[in-house]
């Protein structure tokens, strides 16, 4: 990597990390949330529902202002959005207040990845770009770190809304991101393109809408395993499985390194290999490695099976930015980084709600086959999408020439 390179990522990584960090607040503020406001499960729960909207909108509205104005520009404009959107928790008296704020932290939020993969990517070569965008996107697992150590200081000593003032902290990544990055070359000789930005290019023709829609259904698996593993396993642990992890941190923790492990491999076979090969093989043992819970019989067998499975089911994710690059056009390169991205969050992020019904209703059995299923569709669906074949093809010649 050039200085500039390594910049572009660290700013990139920076951001993608502020901003989960911001998102996972709410996984360890809403207990005492419910407490404050004096709320039921269902009002609670539609917090986290609202704020997935925010980002769908959020993601459609500044992946087309990405396209036509540029990268950098709206990278830094989203961080301050979702910063500011933190800070005003302070001052929520109310759940609608809640609901609000979250609402446009959500537009930020949704609107920064499409901007950040799209930089990354005009900034590498495509020889190295799975493995660019997959250690950008391990910055989310990084925040998710930051935000269980702060919670865990932080809303004992001062309460659940100081921590969100914290989640103004990346208004100081926007001062370095605007004094030392600036639009890649791509953009700049694309700037007066008509079609920047155009939404209706991403279902120009059967083939490209086909392609959209099926990467959409992907991130939705890809989103929808790893909500399921994140809420639902220290339930499974506890309950289920008669075990206790002392505040699920150990597992937490476990996790996490697994899925950190799985980006950092994917990106470089998926560079070697091409994504259809790459993606083949991590879906494939992702249907398979989740069957390892229900035989893990003690803590530690359970967290050597979460670390597995957090390896393959989240390994995959770094990889998305990557293809969905080199599939779009630069003139729609963000659009449909953002689009895809936040409708597959949208639509997976409900995936809690489904395995608590299939938990409450039926077994863990159950859930896990759910899963499994998931990933075999995710298979099917990514071996008929003919752009990844082409890639694929090109990856097979590329050495003989």
């Amino acid at each position: 990597m050039s200085k500039y390179q390594r910049k572009v990522l660290v700013s990139t990584s920076a951001g993608i990390a502020l901003e989960n960090m911001d998102i996972m607040f709410l996984s360890f503020s809403l207990s005492t949330i419910i407490t404050t406001f004096g709320i039921t499960g269902t009002q609670a729960g539609f917090i986290s529902t609202i704020t997935n909207l925010g980002m769908l909108v959020g993601g459609i509205i500044f992946g087309i202002l990405a396209d036509k104005y540029g990268r950098v520009k709206v990278f830094s404009q989203t961080v301050i959005i979702f910063s500011i959107a933190s800070l005003l928790m302070f001052f929520a008296s109310n759940i609608y207040l809640v609901y609000l704020f979250r609402f446009i932290a959500g537009i930020g939020a949704g609107g920064e990845y499409g901007a950040c993969m799209s930089l990354i990517s005009e900034t590498f070569s495509k020889k190295h770009l799975g493995r660019a965008t997959s250690t950008a996107a391990i910055g989310a697992q990084v925040g998710a770190i930051l935000a269980a150590v702060l919670a865990s200081f932080i809303i004992p000593l001062l309460g659940w809304k100081m921590l969100y003032v914290i989640g103004v902290i990346p208004v100081l990544l926007v001062l370095d991101i605007r004094r030392g990055l600036k639009e890649p070359a791509s953009f700049t000789q694309n700037h007066n393109d008509k079609q920047a930005g155009k939404f209706s290019l991403l279902f120009a023709d059967k083939q490209t809408a086909w392609q959209t829609i099926g990467l959409s259904l992907m991130v939705t698996v890809q989103i929808a395993g790893y909500f399921g593993l994140m809420n639902w396993l220290p339930s499974i642990m506890q309950k289920q499985l008669h075990l206790s992890v002392s505040g699920s941190s150990l597992w937490m923790i476990s996790t996490i390194l697994g899925m950190c492990l799985g980006m950092m491999t994917f990106g470089t076979v998926m560079d070697k290999l091409g994504p259809r090969l790459a993606y083949g093989v991590f879906l494939i043992c992702s249907a398979a490695s989740v069957f390892l819970i229900v035989l893990a019989h003690d803590k530690w067998t359970l967290l050597g099976a979460a670390v597995i499975v957090g390896y393959f089911i989240n390994g995959m994710y770094g990889g998305y930015g990557a293809i969905i690059s080199s599939l779009y056009p630069t003139s729609i390169r963000a659009t449909a980084n953002n689009f895809i991205m936040n409708v597959g969050r949208a639509i997976g992020g409900f995936s809690s709600v489904v395995i608590g019904f299939l938990m409450d209703h039926y077994s863990l059995m159950t859930v896990i086959i759910f899963l499994s299923v998931i990933y075999l569709v995710s298979l099917a669906v990514m071996l008929t999408l003919p752009g990844l074949k082409k890639m694929h093809e090109q990856k097979e010649v590329l050495p003989q020439q």
